[in-house]
């Protein structure tokens, strides 16, 4: 009999009130794995009554201990690594060392929260009458609306838990209904640690119909969300109904530029490691591939060459690089970009349509003349497509880049360090890995600009989205 895997709600695991399900696919072979429990609003206001509760329960709780309970979560996501990692190759198709980096990273969140936690302080300073004081009180915002995706499952969760829980909220998660197993996995660490029943309520359902029931109800003050810039937008719109705080990490389009100064085997190994990672679903990787025209036919030899060595199959073999698409859209959505850029005169250097065989799976795809107007050039791929455009000058280079609604990376290539000082001031993005790509680590706040997001996760600035302040004057005679 198929397992159903079940909402967290008021401290117990539950099925849907009216016992709807739905299937959790295998990505790799297109099997069902598993049932999915799919919340009624009846689950979901309880959710919702729960975590107001909880709220209080966890204001009980003394800062330091606080620190106490998410330390240890961190513990027992390393201790559990295992387990977790091998669900979440399960359902979302990553290979299992890729979902090890990230429970690691993930739990780094969290242990980084418990150390925040204890950080939370009040000011006080003089008032100009000397008879007063001033002190600003910081407090938690309240209950938390948070939507984490499917790409990074346990890790996107964890940076919106790290933050809100070290203020002191409360919150009803809704993860993604694609990789609930590992998200799952990841709740029950925080519970185990000693986290009180009520401060996490965890519900599935259909996206739209939880984010309007959540966000209209006075009991929430926050929505979080990562995703698609497009729905970040629906949410970001009708929390301003109710003039609701958003954090929102969007999507991203990021560009990379390299320079014909650069060691370009380096390079390539960088970029193709970086790019397929998790089949390119990230939403900092590279994508618009800038390259000089002294080095671009170099390149791209060596780039196709490197790239089309990756063992593209099932993430649980270990010799397998690169997984499926999680899902069927993805596949379908990368597809799309390829044929509209082959359309309109692009040339397929390798890859290029989906592998024939059972899965969602795409091979690394290389594109050169790549017209303009395509919308591979527009539109956030979240896929393995890398367009290759020749540049001349640094001006237009820069021009390129920026020509997009998106900010949230960009990444510069050259050991010309008035060339990179010029093209990192003038880039409009929130992230720049100069001469590599780096990893968002819990010690570091990522925020886009642009339509990629408001506010940042991580570094000691993760907890202000979740705190309000009160202004306080206090004369005395």
């Amino acid at each position: 009999m198929m397992q159903t895997h079940k909402m967290y709600i008021s401290g117990e695991w539950v099925e849907s009130s009216n016992k709807a399900t739905q299937e959790i696919i295998n990505p790799s072979n297109e099997k069902c794995i598993g049932l999915l429990a799919i919340a009624t609003p009846e689950d979901m206001e309880r959710a919702l009554s729960s975590a107001t509760q909880g709220l209080k329960d966890w204001a009980a709780v003394p800062a330091w201990d606080k620190g106490v309970i998410l330390k240890k979560a961190a513990r027992l996501m390393r201790e559990r690594s295992k387990e977790i990692c091998q669900l979440m190759t399960l359902e979302h198709g990553k290979t299992l060392s890729e979902s090890e980096v990230e429970v690691i990273r993930a739990a780094d969140f969290i242990e980084w929260g418990g150390e925040e936690a204890r950080r939370v302080a009040s000011r006080q300073f003089p008032a100009r009458d000397p008879n007063a004081k001033v002190t600003i009180e910081y407090g938690p915002v309240g209950v938390v609306a948070a939507f984490s995706p499917w790409n990074y499952p346990v890790l996107q969760a964890s940076k919106k838990l790290a933050a809100l829980l070290a203020a002191g909220c409360s919150c009803v998660l809704k993860p993604a209904e694609e990789t609930p197993m590992s998200t799952i996995e990841f709740i029950k660490c925080l519970i185990d640690a000693g986290l009180p029943g009520n401060v996490v309520n965890v519900v599935f359902g259909v996206p739209g119909d939880i984010s309007s029931f959540l966000i209209r109800d006075p009991r929430i003050a926050k929505v979080t969300f990562t995703g698609s810039v497009p729905v970040g937008k629906l949410l970001a719109t009708e929390a301003g109904k109710y003039m609701k705080p958003t954090s929102m990490e969007l999507g991203g389009h990021s560009p990379v530029i390299i320079y014909d100064d650069v060691d370009l085997n380096r390079v390539v190994d960088i970029l193709v490691t970086r790019k397929f990672a998790n089949s390119a679903q990230v939403c900092v990787s590279p994508n618009r591939f800038f390259v000089h025209e002294n080095i671009v036919e170099k390149f791209t030899e060596i780039f196709c060459q490197r790239a089309a060595e990756i063992n593209v199959g099932d993430g649980r073999d270990p010799l397998v690089k690169m997984g499926p698409l999680a899902n069927l859209r993805r596949l379908e959505a990368i597809q799309g970009l390829v044929d509209d850029a082959v359309e309109r005169g692009a040339k397929i250097k390798i890859g290029g349509c989906r592998i024939d065989k059972t899965g969602y799976y795409f091979p690394p795809t290389v594109l050169t003349d790549v017209h303009p107007k395509s919308d591979l050039l527009t539109v956030e791929p979240f896929g393995p497509v890398v367009p290759i455009i020749p540049f001349e000058k640094d001006e237009d280079v820069l021009k390129l880049a920026n020509n997009t609604v998106y900010g949230l990376a960009a990444y510069i290539f050259t050991n010309n360090e008035k060339r990179q000082r010029y093209l990192a001031d003038n880039l409009q993005v929130g992230t720049i890995g100069i001469n590599d790509i780096p990893a968002h680590t819990a010690e570091i706040p990522l925020g886009g600009w642009k339509e990629s997001g408001i506010g940042v996760e991580g570094g000691v600035e993760m907890t202000q989205a979740y705190l309000k302040s009160q202004f306080r004057y206090t004369w005395n005679s």
